[in-house]
């Protein structure tokens, strides 16, 4: 069995390392891939939006199965492409991968199934955002309706903030045609989880929680990032919280799908809040997030190749999945001056001798030598009996680690 991974960060390494365990699977590739990624599977140089190359390798190399990562193919449509070449592919469709692809169409989606989430408005023109900026106030939240490398969402303090973010997002463009719509919403206030759920159209079966920490410096100060770490399982969602979101999130949102005839094979990530009106669905992903893969994964117990098979043959409710009762944390180490400019090309040394599992981000091998070649360079990733246990394993492996410029937040698992 040839199996190919589309993508190039943590999300994809760790996605890499837990395929790797599956005995029928002879040859793994990754494309793009990264330095860390070159270890478990043969790395091909090839972007991921490059779909007419992508197709050519896939036929060329008799890949059987193919996983896309990322959300870029999957907004884009890589998945019927392939699908249509008879190629088995482990992610949404185009028409489903819409749920995240916008931001207007999932708020939509959520008022017209009554999945809760925060009240909010939708614009195209800028003078009538800032106006109905100007009459609710701040705190207020703007997000751009497209993609947005996860920097789409400004959660802004005051009118000024707010008026600023829609005049960057609206005409400066700086999203592209991204932000030719914004919503503006209520800003809620609770505890954040992520719940990231297997789907193949007809089941969906959630994974074990996480939380994860946006912002790029302690005590969630500063800008916000694609995640400078995260830990799993979530101490917040208790029983009567999970019971909750199964009725109230999850078999609504299937429901819904299901009504719209929207068939969705893949990863539903549910972003959720714990407010004190209940849980709210902050937002939908249509795949794996990062870091929340990096701490979800190595907990899981039963074979992912055997849960992939599953959804794309629409079998997910004959399989049983388990999961560890242990704890894991990850770590993200960054580049000094992320989310905004920064330096690449640093060696890194020190992760052989780490004593975590470590999930390369954004690096690159360059005459045996890893080097840094992105924002988020690493996820340093570690299990223990308990949350405490493996954040102090989680950050023993970190200060094991260096690079020029390193930056890290140093409170990761904390409650």
């Amino acid at each position: 069995m040839k199996v190919l991974i589309i993508g190039s960060g943590g999300r994809e390494h760790a996605i890499a390392v837990s395929l790797k365990k599956n005995k029928k699977i002879t040859e793994l590739f990754a494309l793009p891939g990264n330095g860390g990624i070159a270890a478990v599977a043969e790395c091909v140089d090839i972007k991921v939006m490059d779909f007419d190359k992508i197709l050519d390798f896939i036929k060329s190399h008799a890949i059987d199965f193919v996983v896309i990562g990322p959300d870029d193919p999957l907004v884009g449509g890589l998945a019927d492409l392939l699908i249509q070449h008879g190629v088995r592919v482990f992610g949404p469709t185009k028409n489903a991968a819409k749920l995240e692809g916008s931001k207007v169409f999932s708020k939509l989606f959520m008022k017209k199934y009554n999945i809760p989430t925060a009240n909010f408005e939708i614009f195209s023109d800028y003078n009538l955002a800032v106006s109905y900026i100007r009459k609710k106030g701040a705190p207020i939240v703007i997000k751009a309706d497209g993609l947005a490398l996860g920097k789409g969402v400004v959660v802004a303090k005051t009118v000024d903030e707010a008026v600023l973010a829609v005049k960057e997002i609206m005409l400066d463009k700086i999203f592209g045609d991204s932000g030719k719509k914004v919503l503006i919403e209520e800003c809620l206030y609770g505890r954040e989880i992520s719940v990231l759920a297997f789907c193949d159209g007809k089941t969906i079966k959630p994974m074990i929680s996480a939380q994860d920490h946006k912002r790029i410096n302690d005590d969630d100060m500063g800008p916000n990032t694609g995640g400078m770490g995260t830990f799993a399982p979530s101490p917040i969602y208790t029983d009567e919280i999970e019971k909750e979101c199964y009725e109230k999130i999850f078999i609504p949102t299937l429901n819904g799908l299901k009504m719209e005839e929207i068939l969705f094979k893949g990863i539903i990530f549910f972003g959720l809040m714990v407010t004190e009106k209940g849980v709210m669905v902050i937002e939908y992903n249509a795949r794996f997030g990062d870091p929340e893969t990096q701490v979800v994964l190595p907990l899981l117990e039963t074979d992912l190749f055997d849960i992939f098979n599953a959804v794309v043959n629409q079998k997910l409710d004959e399989i049983e999945i388990k999961w560890s009762k242990e704890n894991a944390v990850c770590v993200v180490m960054a580049s000094g001056g992320y989310p905004k400019k920064y330096q690449t090309g640093y060696e890194i040394d020190g992760i052989e001798n780490c004593g975590c599992d470590v999930f390369h981000a954004g690096t690159k091998i360059d005459n045996g030598r890893i080097l840094t070649a992105g924002g988020r360079v690493l996820g340093v990733t570690a299990i223990g009996k308990d949350m405490e246990t493996a954040r102090d394993k989680a950050y023993d492996g970190v200060r094991k680690i260096s690079f020029t410029n390193v930056h890290y937040r140093t409170d990761i698992g904390k409650k």
